[in-house]
């Protein structure tokens, strides 16, 4: 160490990612914050007490531009060392945005991972196509609903499990209400609806999924996932915003367990709610679902009960599909606001790499759920 400063020579690559933030201010407001934040989310230290060296050089975060956006708004690419996040998605997380999340006009929106960042994490298991392989459904959009609502004795999720996959769905998730309460114990609801999709499966030649809920505390997830798995789940939901993204991580990257994981996005719509701070819909709902190991992510709808808008619902399916070799493409999939005469405007804005997923309005057509199932089928079709 110098007595100047923390003159130290450490081993580094030189390689860099890059996060591109919008921050709100005059040009001279936004380079001040900018400056700090290349501060605030390395070393949070003095940084004239740091005259030369690596650290310095480095380990610093680094303005690689600065460039109007709109109005008083201005995007800021800062890179930072790969070195910095310690091969661990909580310690990239912290890098990205750890301190700065406190500050106000700063927002997080698009990540541009190197190929060593990359090449730390696995990724999805299957992605869209394993997913598509695995349903065997090789082009069509996935059709998937949920069992609800919470209070419903569980012989009742249980005939609407099995109705349900009659009808031909391709996948049908526990609402992310339904935990382990007492009127619907998570394993005997997982056990019971479990065989019931299996069932119909049997009588139909159909390969639906049930996915059971899995956002639960972390001494119990791994336990509840092998459960579930046991029994004859196909799939595991979790809610990273309750459990962490780096327990969803540890579930998708499970080689015994081996099962597709589905991101809920519960408790994470306060990081997208503000247009000037917190993070974009294509990093929260997008980018960072991919690099946890999910295989489809689940977010509100435009034109339903969310505010969601066509624009962030777009930003969602670029970062679920843009390039981010090795890891795998992953289905997008909106929820809210779906019936049956808006599907062709779906497919329009979505593709035909999406899961329509369709809850309340699935009731709301006639009485009889399997023949409801079979009619939004044909219309997917």
């Amino acid at each position: 160490m110098s007595l100047n400063g923390f003159d130290v020579s450490i081993p580094l690559s030189k390689e860099r990612f890059k996060v591109a933030y919008h921050l709100r201010g005059t040009k001279e407001e936004a380079q001040t914050l900018a400056n700090e934040i290349c501060i605030e989310q390395t070393i949070e230290f003095p940084p004239d007490l740091v005259t030369k060296g690596d650290i310095r050089d480095h380990i610093f975060g680094r303005l690689e531009s600065l460039e109007p956006v709109c109005g008083d708004s201005w995007e800021a690419v800062i890179s930072y060392a790969i070195e910095t996040v310690g091969m661990e998605l909580t310690q990239l997380l912290n890098v990205i945005f750890g301190n700065s999340s406190l500050k106000p006009w700063i927002r997080v929106e698009r990540l541009e991972f190197s190929q060593s960042i990359l090449n730390i994490f696995k990724g999805p298991r299957f992605g869209i196509q394993g997913l598509r392989k695995l349903l065997d459904v090789p082009r069509r959009p996935l059709f998937c609903t949920a069992i609800k609502p919470m209070g419903l004795p569980v012989k009742d999720l249980e005939e609407l499990a099995y109705r349900f996959a009659l009808g031909g769905v391709d996948m049908i998730k526990d609402d992310h209400g339904l935990a382990d309460q007492p009127f619907h114990p998570y394993k005997e609801r997982v056990e019971r609806c479990a065989q019931a999709v299996l069932k119909a499966n049997a009588q139909t030649g159909g390969k639906c999924l049930y996915i059971p809920n899995l956002s639960c505390s972390t001494d119990q997830i791994v336990e509840k996932a092998y459960f579930a798995k046991e029994k004859g789940a196909g799939a595991l939901m979790i809610a990273p915003g309750l459990t962490g993204f780096d327990t969803m991580k540890m579930i998708a990257e499970d080689d015994k367990l081996g099962l597709p994981v589905i991101c809920h996005p519960a408790l994470l719509g306060s990081f997208v709610s503000s247009h000037g701070s917190g993070m974009s819909h294509r990093v929260v709902f997008g980018q960072l679902p991919r690099i946890a190991g999910a295989d489809a992510t689940i977010y509100p709808n435009y034109g339903g009960r969310f505010s969601f808008s066509i624009s962030d619902c777009k930003s969602i399916v670029l970062g679920t599909t843009e390039p981010m070799n090795p890891i795998k493409p992953i289905f997008s999939m909106p929820g809210g606001g779906m019936s049956f005469e808006r599907i062709p405007e779906m497919i329009e804005t979505y593709g035909k790499d999406m899961i329509f997923l369709i809850g309340g309005a699935l009731h709301k057509i006639g009485p009889d759920l399997t023949e409801n199932c079979k009619k939004y089928l044909d219309a997917i079709r």
